[in-house]
């Protein structure tokens, strides 16, 4: 029997960003998109989950090897990946409302705990004006995203949101964090 691996689960913006980006990060094995967090009952659909009302937030369920890279390490890598500082209320890259906030659905105990340390370490990072909006949150049940949702970025590199919002963040990937990289 194959031993189950751990999973992190977050998401700040579209999760095709964060399922293109998890993927080339070294000790990912799998990433999933989906949707969690809501209060509406019923598998939500992209259409109902981009409304804004289910409360639902787009994620990524990140499957990693932590003898590879750490469930901090991959906390640290999402904030600093995104602007956690600017909240889902303000327009950011398209990027509206709370269904892109950035957050971060924590499995257990021990993931809270470790969250908690790695967001105090950040917001220690952070200009005093400056708030830190990110989200933290017990996991709930994971809706997996529409098939056409999964490998987005692989099957449509040329569209418009790819090349002007992805291709960006995975550059600085490369240039930022190339230790990490596949």
């Amino acid at each position: 029997m194959a031993v189950s691996l751990p999973i992190a689960t977050v998401g700040a913006g579209c999760f095709w960003c964060w399922d293109a980006f998890f993927k080339n990060v070294i000790g990912v094995k799998e990433v999933t998109s989906g949707y969690m967090g809501g209060t509406v009952p019923g598998r939500p659909t992209y259409r109902e989950v981009s409304s804004g009302l289910t409360g639902h937030a787009e994620i990524v369920r990140i499957r990693f090897q932590p003898e590879i890279i750490s469930y901090t390490s991959l906390l640290t890598l999402f904030l600093k990946a995104h602007n956690p500082t600017i909240s889902y209320k303000t327009q950011h890259l398209g990027s509206y409302g709370s269904q892109y906030r950035s957050v971060i659905f924590y499995q257990n105990t021990a993931q809270q705990k470790a969250a908690i340390l790695v967001l105090k370490q950040f917001e220690k990072t952070l200009e005093p004006a400056q708030t830190l909006y990110t989200e933290l949150a017990p996991a709930t049940i994971f809706y997996e995203a529409e098939t056409a949702h999964q490998n987005y970025y692989e099957t449509n590199k040329t569209a418009a949101y790819c090349t002007n919002i992805i291709v960006p963040k995975l550059r600085w990937l490369e240039k930022q964090q190339a230790k990490k990289l596949k």
